[in-house]
């Protein structure tokens, strides 16, 4: 009988953070998140939970799911969603004055880099209004990993590595509002590094355009100069 509850005690330690995980099964992820989980609501009063499921249930869409979840829960909580069949990632927070503690546009942004929101800018936009909120909207943690194409094998790696990227976000923001550290911070150190790689990955394909633009003129420049 002691046995028992004790594997039933450590099973609902586990699920407490990881709240549902359909995906990964992988102990060193779990231990990661319960790690981090636990310090934010032991510092905040904040539970951010993860959930992570093969497909979304009788065809509600993730809100609706979401909004099923949150009546489990009494605390004020974060929940941070993943469906893998439905390709679907979202943030719900309740109450709704937590979202005031972290970005939720900026964490579930499709852009990475600021270079390449620039990029995207100059081509998609519809006016200086629509420039502004596309070159101004980057800094995702979470999508441009989990569009990434990765080798058989891979896959959920690349899910549990651009979850936890983005857990990770939210959980850092909200000790950033509150004026506190977490001692399990994945830290920034990380992504500023990936950021780094990126601009100048967009940076030499910007100068390469450039170049070829400056080619193109040239040559026609010499040609009329030669007629």
């Amino acid at each position: 009988m002691a046995l028992i509850l004790t594997l039933f005690f450590n099973a609902s330690l586990s699920a407490q953070y990881l709240y549902k995980d359909e995906l990964i099964f992988n102990p060193a992820f779990n231990a990661e998140v319960e790690k981090l989980g636990l310090e934010l609501h032991q510092k905040t009063g904040i539970a951010l939970r993860l959930v992570m499921v093969k497909e979304l249930p009788n065809g509600m869409n993730i809100v609706e799911y979401e909004n099923e979840l949150m009546k489990d829960f009494d605390s004020p909580t974060i929940l941070l969603t993943f469906s893998e069949m439905d390709s679907k990632v979202d943030i719900l927070a309740h109450p709704a004055s937590l979202y005031e503690y972290f970005d939720k546009k900026q964490i579930l942004s499709p852009v990475a880099s600021p270079v390449q929101a620039f990029t995207m800018a100059l081509f998609y936009n519809e006016g200086f209004d629509s420039f502004k909120e596309i070159a101004s909207s980057y800094g995702g943690t979470i999508i441009p990993l989990l569009a990434q194409k990765a080798k058989e094998g891979e896959v959920l790696g690349k899910y549990s590595g651009s979850m936890f990227n983005g857990y990770a976000d939210i959980a850092e923001q909200i000790a950033d509002s509150k004026g506190i550290v977490l001692e399990n911070a994945v830290g920034n150190a990380n992504q500023n590094s990936i950021l780094l790689v990126k601009v100048l990955f967009y940076g030499f394909i910007l100068y390469g355009i450039f170049l070829y633009i400056k080619r193109k003129i040239y040559l026609r420049r010499e040609k009329n100069e030669s007629k």
